[in-house]
């Protein structure tokens, strides 16, 4: 997608607040990885989790909190979203913006490497799992959450093309690889009806069979 197809879908759809921009321009300044979801993106998720009722929600890869807050504030009051973080300081920096956004009664983020934290959220239940973290563990990412959704529930993942290195032969390093296996499960699993979405960098996504 263009820069200008995206820049006029964020302004028309998904404009962002003051809060948002402060996030997005203190994230830029105190060297934060700027990896995070365009404000369309952040729509995206929202439109995804108002469309199946989403109430639980787990996020894997908080970063500054930016994607975080775009879904929380689509959940209803009593709504809950739990977001692993691997970075203290990432960590941090969220909750600040969660709690300035007046979100911190509805997201939790968890300090802690996600291959570490998910078997402890074992037999719990989500309503829809976003995957936006390190590549090389996205395919058991996307293990987990199969196991941790509802049927019906939402599996979303970000950078499913990865800079359009998925479909370059001459690509074969250990992050790409990864991305192709993840893509190549959420194609081929028989639990899980998906469909990768081609806006900036792919987002995948399914829903668990009923």
């Amino acid at each position: 997608m263009s820069d200008r197809t995206g820049e006029y879908i964020s302004a028309l759809f998904a404009p962002e607040d003051s809060l948002l921009v402060s996030l997005r321009e203190e994230a830029d300044r105190t060297g934060l990885p700027p990896i995070a979801v365009s404000a369309d993106e952040g729509r995206l998720l929202q439109v995804l989790l108002t469309s199946i009722g989403a109430r639980r929600v787990l996020e894997v890869g908080t970063l500054g909190g930016y994607s975080a807050i775009w879904m929380a504030r689509a959940l209803p009051d009593d709504g809950e979203l739990l977001s692993i973080e691997i970075e203290q300081k990432h960590a941090e920096f969220a909750r600040r913006y969660v709690e300035r956004a007046g979100l911190s009664s509805k997201v939790e983020v968890r300090v802690g490497r996600a291959l570490d934290v998910l078997p402890s959220l074992d037999g719990e239940r989500f309503d829809a799992v976003f995957i936006d973290a390190d590549k090389e563990p996205m395919p058991t990412y996307l293990d987990w959450a199969l196991r941790l959704l509802r049927p019906g529930g939402l599996v979303i993942a970000d950078n499913t093309l990865w800079g359009g290195k998925v479909f370059d032969d001459a690509e074969n390093d250990e992050k790409t690889r990864a991305v192709r296996e993840f893509n190549r499960k959420m194609a081929t699993d028989p639990r899980v009806l998906s469909i990768l979405v081609p806006t900036h960098d792919g987002v995948a996504i399914g829903v668990v069979r009923t």
